[in-house]
């Protein structure tokens, strides 16, 4: 099952950045706007931006931190190249999703929020992803995975690293 929940994440860049500043007036009520904007964009708030951010609105960098560290929806690191989201919502939390995810942090080495080494996988848990008659739900990049359960997740993911080898160029092979 395919679906496109992913937006177009760029790598940062100083450049970016200003872009982004040039849609706003510079004024402190537009702070969570533009954290919002630098997330989306860059998939997570890299400290530079934080710290340009602070710049622009001429307020302190603690002040940014603090807010973007008061809301669960800003992330501190890089998406891997598969993020991974386990739904918590009522139906796939009551059907093992809590064990799903903890099956993926055993199996990945990482904990919820974070990235492999590699940078190959995240793992995020959300609210909801909309697909209750399957639950519990898991998304790898734009796959979704129906009925997961803390057994699947070994054939889960080594499915997607044998799509990778796939996909590579035979000189990378």
């Amino acid at each position: 099952m395919q679906e496109s929940m992913m937006p177009d994440i760029i790598e940062f860049s100083e450049d970016h950045l200003q872009q982004i500043f040039t849609r706003y007036r510079g004024e402190r009520t537009e702070l969570i706007s533009i954290l919002q904007e630098i997330g989306d964009t860059f998939g997570y708030l890299p400290q530079e931006a934080m710290l340009g951010l602070a710049d622009f609105l001429q307020i302190p960098s603690s002040t940014v931190y603090g807010v973007a560290t008061f809301y669960n929806q800003f992330r501190f690191t890089p998406l891997g190249r598969h993020p991974i989201k386990v739904c918590m919502g009522t139906a796939c939390h009551m059907k093992g999703g809590k064990l799903v995810t903890e099956a993926l942090e055993r199996e990945l080495d990482i904990k919820v929020g974070e990235r492999t080494p590699d940078g190959e996988f995240s793992l995020d848990r959300v609210a909801c992803i909309g697909c209750c008659v399957l639950a519990p739900v898991t998304v790898i990049g734009k796959d979704i995975h129906a009925k997961m359960s803390p057994f699947k997740v070994e054939e889960v993911l080594a499915l997607q690293k044998e799509k990778d080898s796939l996909e590579k160029p035979p000189s990378e092979k």
